[in-house]
């Protein structure tokens, strides 16, 4: 029979996770004696009740293992002392022989644990400190750090913040002895996300980080600048209103409180943080005292992020030499650590440009009609009551046995409705938001499709409803939709307007004959479409589509692609970090495997096709870029940050045992395909096959990222090419430089926008447009002459072969 004694096996990090219940051996020979001696030589001395001991005992195996407390029908439960012979001791709460409740657990090692457990795990609020002098304070959840908490290291440095699986994840900021303090987003122990950077003598970064690198857009400010507000900050970087990850909407922390000019230290490069190797011993902790016990407000409001930055070491030297309140700042772009870019920015102007595009903002948002209607707390309810009608449309239409879709699955009464009222009913559960109405078009149709991306009901629910919930993108399009993101990135969903509903539902039998032929489509992935009516009978439309950019290496560009050339461009002030660039803010022109061009051309012309036979104009090419640094400045690359004292480093992660930074090469490496090595996780991207390249010898090939690892190459997925930046005109004359001209990239790709007919309004609009512009030059123009000029686009703009 398991027994406590054996809890924290030196041997064995996992027993404390593992362990049954105890109770005393061979109680069939105990006898209502206030002592008793067993015949292994354990002994007993206490009550009993019956022939159990109960009440108040003390019990000692013949291995030196004592524990002394509270007995319940021979079970250890209540308070009590547990002693093991190497010097180990628990004291506390424990429930049918298990440490349950709250405890101090002293290690042989010194360190110690006070808080509280669960089954013998560490679980609750709770204090540890290591036998190295370090501490953790803050939340547990099955035996590591999750949830808020601090970690001070025994050289002074500390974080603050959220944890998850042991490492930090999240928000949270990070302080060195030094004076360096970092306050942003983090994924599994590396700064990753939007941050702010202060360096001891006064200067501070803004910008975006992968990884523990800067990757993306930031600003410098050097020591002596005048700083700006936090929003200004990211309305100047585009964080402020395009993009799910906005570190205004998330920061707990005050910028002034941030940016306190701090004694002028010489500043020595931080190691890395990921604390992996310092939660390897999880099984020791210290007291602490209740008042104690809270963390600061800064740890307790957190964000979730995608995006990503870096931090060079251009941005370190020389600081102090800065004069004081100077009004240049510099405006940068980082890959994977190395800049690519600078231009120096007037203060002034930093501060107009952030005021104009607050304003513009402010009148898109005022335009836009569903924003408009649906902000604040109405687009909360609209969130929970799209949340709820899925739960309740995926749970009903889950049980009916699988089979092929017949006509009547497409037909005008293939829908389910329902009505939600705030105080529930016999059929939907009581929420927290207002009464609506509920409905599903075509749920049996829109089910085979999900399954055939592999999509388990389950896990689709728990991506759009589950706890985390959806994240507003709040940034509207020109049509004024508004656009929900799931929390792990698979899904995106869509509000619509009327027309395209019906244009949805008039093509769906032969889009879902499409889509079941052509694994390999670049069309929209649709997997749901619904209705909710508010009170005052007003009607929101969504679809759920499949997320074209689900990956975990960062989008730097982001491309609509037409093949028009009237009013498709961006208007520079309006750029943000996030912005969607049309077709004639592409300056680069990508060469890849002949092969791969092969295969993707031969698609696109299936999938025009497919539209053309449907009237279909105004789609576009979703072009996602995610650039790799330059290969020939690998020594310049700056380290990511390490913690002190970390035990050993997890493979992968560019260190040596020494704590050396290794610089591995950064360019994209083309394998042959083995499907054991790739994750095969479902979702978007999981029903296609793998692509063959002409250079692997037309075999089945995947892509190694340095830094991240193997990607299996798809349509429009993970495709490799190398980048070209054709220079223009306007380019050179700029401040800003850009560093190199070519690059290797990883493009991301999908056919968007495939609901708008070419309708009588659409011919009309054509008329007019051509009396004013070349009709060449319009977007609008029917669908066979759209789809040959839309492909003739990607093949000598965008795409085109190679000398």
């Amino acid at each position: 029979m398991t027994r406590l004694r054996n809890l924290f096996d030196e041997n064995s990090e996992t027993n404390a996770e593992q362990l049954g219940p105890i109770s005393c051996i061979n109680v069939e020979n105990v006898k209502r004696l206030n002592e008793k001696v067993f015949s292994n030589g354990d002994f007993y001395v206490g009550g009993f009740k019956e022939i159990l001991p109960h009440g108040k005992g003390k019990y000692t195996w013949s291995d030196g293992t004592v524990y002394e407390g509270d007995w319940e029908a021979g079970k250890i439960t209540g308070k009590g002392l547990l002693l093991w012979p190497p010097g180990a001791k628990y004291n506390g709460d424990i429930s049918g022989g298990y440490l349950h409740g709250s405890g101090a657990f002293t290690a042989p090692d010194g360190s110690t644990y006070e808080g509280q457990w669960r089954m013998n795990i560490r679980h609750g609020f709770g204090r540890k400190k290591y036998s190295n002098s370090d501490v953790y304070e803050g939340e547990w959840k099955e035996g590591v750090h999750e949830g808020n908490g601090r970690y001070f290291w025994n050289n002074g440095n500390k974080y603050t913040g959220n944890w998850k699986r042991g490492k930090m994840h999240g928000r949270g900021v990070m302080e060195w002895v030094n004076g360096d303090q970092y306050n942003g987003c983090w994924i599994n122990g590396f700064r990753h996300g939007s941050g702010i950077y202060q360096y001891a003598d006064g200067g501070y970064y803004f910008g975006t980080w992968t990884r523990g690198l800067k990757d993306g857009k930031g600003i410098f400010y050097p020591a002596g600048s005048k700083r700006p507000s936090l929003k200004k900050c990211c309305i100047s970087l585009g964080f402020d209103n395009g993009h799910k990850s906005v570190l205004s909407q998330c920061s707990s922390i005050n910028l002034e409180e941030c940016m306190v000019k701090k004694p002028s230290v010489k500043r020595s490069l931080s190691e890395k943080i990921s604390v992996s190797g310092v939660l390897r011993s999880l099984g020791q902790t210290s007291p602490k005292t209740a008042e104690n016990s809270r963390l600061s407000d800064s740890g307790r409001e957190f964000i979730r992020h995608n995006s990503s930055g870096t931090f060079s070491l251009e941005s370190d030297i020389g600081q102090s030499e800065v004069q004081e309140n100077t009004a240049v700042v510099y405006g940068r772009e980082y890959m994977q650590g190395v800049m690519i870019k600078e231009r120096i920015i007037d203060y002034t102007e930093l501060s107009q440009k952030a005021e104009k595009q607050t304003k513009c903002h402010a009148k898109e948002t005022k335009k836009s009609s569903c924003v408009g209607i649906f902000k604040g707390k109405n687009s909360y309810h609209l969130m929970l009551n799209l949340q709820l009608g899925i739960r309740y449309t995926v749970g009903k239409i889950t049980p009916v046995p699988k089979r092929e879709v017949r006509t009547a699955d497409f037909g005008d009464q293939a829908r389910i409705t329902m009505f939600f009222p705030r105080r529930g009913s016999q059929f939907t559960p009581p929420h927290k938001s207002i009464d609506f109405y509920w409905k599903d078009y075509c749920p049996m149709v829109f089910r085979n499709l999900r399954e055939m991306f592999k999509l388990d009901a389950a896990e689709y629910m728990m991506s759009i409803c589950g706890d985390d919930g959806l994240t507003e993108l709040s940034s509207p399009g020109k049509s004024g939709s508004i656009f929900y993101l799931s929390h792990d990135d698979k899904f995106v969903i869509k509000t619509l307007k009327k027309s395209e509903l019906k244009v949805l539902l008039k093509m769906l039998p032969k889009y879902y004959n499409h889509v079941k032929e052509y694994e390999n489509t670049l069309i929209t992935k649709f997997f749901g479409l619904h209705r909710i009516t508010l009170p005052g009978r007003r009607k929101v439309r969504f679809v759920v589509m499949g997320n074209m950019f689900c990956t975990e290496l960062r989008i730097h560009r982001r491309y609509d692609l037409k093949g028009s050339t009237h009013g498709r461009c961006t208007d520079k002030e309006k750029i943000q970090e996030n912005t969607t660039l049309k077709d004639l803010d592409l300056s680069y022109e990508f060469h890849m495997d002949k092969s791969l061009r092969k295969f993707l051309f031969h698609q696109i012309a299936v999938d025009c096709a497919f539209l053309k036979s449907q009237q279909i104009i105004d789609y576009s090419l979703l072009l996602g870029l995610h650039f790799r640094a330059p290969e020939q400045l690998n020594g310049l690359l700056e380290p990511p940050n390490m913690m002190p004292n970390i035990e050993s480093t997890p493979a992968g992660q560019g260190l040596t045992a020494e704590g050396e930074v290794l610089f591995p090469s950064k360019g994209l490496l083309l394998v042959a395909h083995e499907p054991s090595s790739v994750t095969t996780e479902p979702g978007p991207h999981i029903r296609g096959r793998a692509l063959r390249a002409f250079s692997m010898g037309d075999k089945e090939v995947d892509v190694l990222v340095p830094g991240t690892g193997r990607l299996r190459v798809q349509l429009g997925v993970n495709m490799p090419a190398q980048a070209n930046h054709k220079l223009s005109r306007d380019e050179a004359d700029s401040a800003e430089v850009e560093l190199f001209e070519v690059y290797d990239v990883v493009l991301y790709m999908g056919i968007i926008d495939i609901l708008q007919e070419y309708n009588a309004k659409k011919k009309a609009e054509h008329v007019c447009k051509s009396v004013k512009y070349d009709p060449l030059s319009i977007s609008v123009v029917e669908p066979e002459l759209y789809a040959k000029r839309f492909i003739n686009f990607l093949l000598q703009k965008v795409f085109p072969e190679q000398p």
